[in-house]
């Protein structure tokens, strides 16, 4: 099915299951460290098969954590989301499906490094604002918008993190699949690779259910962020092998 094995998409399910299921428990992951598995396993799943699974994802977590929402706090980054919905539009006009690799690679390092890097801002307007576009120009190019909007969430309580970012991550989702739509990268193949790995997230979604207060995210992280990495100059050597 479109360029795909079964075992490939068996394989892309368990990655999907895996992501879903540790946003599920932390608020954000299903790029993290879904994305990366699924470059490795074949580039064609992202960004909007991803993109299109996140969507849904986050749809699953606002309706179970509605009730810790703060709109307030969440409609800054959603305007700085609308900023970068422009320009990963306007990046993906410009470059070619070789220079994508590139460009993923590096986004997906900026990302370990940002995720690594110590850095501890405010959760205030002007924060808010930039880690909403970089959040969304990440997504939308690597499906990868996690790093920056957690950055000023980190030392939020846990419900109010999942909400809140499921809330900013929703209406990314919907800049980012217009940004993809409009540029390109979202067309019938990618609906049906949706199709064929949706599941994932339903399963992955209904694990973090039972595993919300016992899974240790902070034990899982270097695992996490060092596949991240390995695809991320995996990437990044396949696009300067291709210029």
């Amino acid at each position: 099915m479109f360029d795909l094995s079964v075992v490939q998409l068996v394989l892309a399910n368990l990655a999907i299951i895996a992501g879903a299921c540790l946003q599920g428990v932390a608020g954000y992951g299903i790029g993290t460290l879904s994305a990366p598995l699924l470059f490795l396993i074949s580039p064609i799943l992202l960004p909007a098969p991803l993109v299109l699974n996140a969507t849904l994802l986050t749809i699953l977590m606002l309706i179970r954590n509605r009730g810790a929402l703060e709109v307030r706090q969440v409609r800054f980054a959603i305007g700085g989301g609308f900023v970068g919905m422009i320009l990963a539009g306007i990046t993906l006009a410009l470059i070619s499906p070789k220079g994508f690799e590139l460009v993923f690679g590096i986004l997906i390092l900026a990302g370990v490094a940002l995720s690594v890097g110590g850095l501890k801002p405010g959760l205030n307007a002007r924060n808010s604002a930039i880690a909403g576009a970089a959040s969304t120009y990440m997504g939308t190019i690597t499906a990868v918008g996690g790093p920056p909007i957690a950055l000023i969430y980190q030392n939020e309580k846990g419900p109010l993190v999942r909400a809140n970012m499921s809330a900013f991550f929703l209406v990314a989702s919907f800049f980012s699949l217009t940004a993809l739509s409009l540029s390109g990268y979202l067309g019938v193949r990618e609906l049906g690779l949706f199709a064929a790995t949706f599941p994932g997230v339903l399963i992955g979604f209904l694990m973090s259910g039972k595993l919300v207060n016992r899974m240790p995210f902070e034990g899982l992280r270097p695992i996490i962020l060092g596949i991240a990495a390995i695809a991320g100059a995996a990437a990044l050597i396949r696009g300067l092998m291709s210029l």
